[in-house]
């Protein structure tokens, strides 16, 4: 399936196609647009939209694209919901409410420094979503102890 969002990906289009490609659509292929490309881009290759305004998979109630996502599929891996209130403090500029996501928020800048095409971003970036979520697993797994 085709996924489109915008273009110049931060925290939650990175963590979102990771979330999609992991856990939702191993096939997914990501299109990256300008916003105001987003409904056309939909329309032309009858993609699936997301973490762009007024889509389904977007923001909404206070919760971010990569929890939209997660409820939508109904995804209930614990180690998933840890990962999703780190992105979640990332994302929507509440920094201060987890530990981990200030750092999320320094990688995903740096990583945007050195990478300004989107799919290269992913390429990278992927690495770092996978060993977050392992670490997540990790703290789950003590929790169970």
């Amino acid at each position: 399936m085709k996924w489109v969002t915008r273009s110049h990906v931060h925290v939650d289009r990175v963590a979102c196609p990771w979330l999609i490609s992991r856990f939702v659509d191993s096939n997914a292929e990501f299109i990256f647009v300008p916003t105001s490309l987003i409904a056309e881009t939909v329309e032309r290759e009858n993609a699936i939209p997301f973490d762009a305004p007024d889509v389904e998979l977007g923001h909404h109630d206070g919760k971010c694209s990569f929890e939209s996502i997660i409820e939508k599929h109904g995804l209930k891996d614990k180690a998933l919901l840890l990962l999703a209130g780190i992105v979640h403090a990332a994302d929507t500029d509440s920094l201060d409410s987890n530990p981990v996501a200030a750092g999320l928020e320094a990688i995903a800048v740096g990583y945007s420094l050195r990478f300004a095409d989107d799919v290269e971003n992913l390429d990278h970036q992927f690495e770092v979503y996978d060993s977050l979520y392992a670490w997540c697993r990790l703290q789950v797994a003590k929790e169970v102890r």
